[in-house]
């Protein structure tokens, strides 16, 4: 029997066995807490494909789109002994182009999440401006 047909049997029923174990050994105490709001609003048992505001998918693409980054300096810091001046000139243009948009991003407000509290202060502060304009 060779190594990987050993892991294709084994791992599967050994899993099954496993959560068969945890199932009946856990122990299961709910309580009224587990039911209360999460601190982002939601409940456990609400249905989850409630929309939401897009900005949320924009600012993780974002992140992950700077988080990728560090994938990419990570070769040239290991190798930075062999690369000499041309690796860091190329490096230095990496980072000048991530810069730049980054600070595109931010002059877009792409980070900004617009939320209730802040939409209701803009519009209880034109209600104010329109009630003084009188």
């Amino acid at each position: 029997m060779t190594s990987l047909t050993f892991f294709l049997i084994f791992i599967p029923i050994l899993s099954f066995i496993l959560l068969i174990v945890n199932f009946l050994l856990a122990p299961h105490f709910p309580y009224l807490q587990k039911a209360d709001p999460f601190e982002c609003g939601f409940t456990s048992f609400q249905m989850t494909r409630t929309p939401f505001n897009i900005s949320f998918f924009i600012y993780a693409l974002l992140f992950l789109l700077f988080d990728l980054e560090i994938l990419l300096v990570y070769p040239y810091v290991v190798s930075t002994y062999t690369n000499y001046i041309y690796g860091l000139i190329f490096m230095l243009i990496f980072f000048t182009l991530l810069t730049v948009g980054f600070a595109f991003e931010i002059g877009k407000n792409a980070l900004r999440i617009e939320s209730r509290q802040s939409l209701s202060i803009l519009i209880n502060n034109s209600i104010t401006t329109l009630n003084s304009g009188k």
